[in-house]
């Protein structure tokens, strides 16, 4: 079977490295399903889930934004956060989800630049929440 080579890498470590049958990417404008021999893009991903297929067995991650190229052979993610399900902290992330609301909130002596920046703390801990959450047995 063909397959694909998957490389995950944050700016502190290389999170993922290997072989795949597939991947399904969470792209700015929706999954992106890959195969082997895809056509050749490159795409802004958002916060949410990787779906990772290999040797007939699924893994989810909780990735932040950043992107994504893919080739006939090879997709490379690249973005500021990739957590293995498993490895999410649900309440931790459940209490960061709760500080950047309260923040927020009270956003009115907030730079648009620090709004930003808590937005983004929001959409990457509750992707972690929702992975978490579908994947826990």
């Amino acid at each position: 079977m063909a397959t694909l080579r998957l490389e995950i890498v944050t700016p502190d470590k290389l999170a993922f490295e290997g072989d795949v049958e597939s991947v399904v990417i969470p792209g700015s404008e929706g999954e992106l399903g890959v195969l082997p021999m895809h056509i050749p893009l490159m795409t802004q991903i958002k916060p949410g889930e990787v779906v990772i297929t290999q040797n007939g067995k699924k893994d989810y991650l909780a990735v932040g934004e950043g992107f994504a190229t893919v080739t006939q052979t090879n997709v490379n993610i690249l973005t500021d956060m990739a957590i293995e399900w498993q490895h999410i902290d649900e309440t931790a992330a459940e209490a960061a989800i709760e500080r950047a609301k309260s923040t927020l909130a009270g956003r009115h002596d907030l730079s648009e630049e620090e709004v930003a920046s808590v937005q983004a703390s929001l959409l990457k801990s509750l992707a972690q929440l929702h992975v978490r959450r579908r994947h826990h047995s």
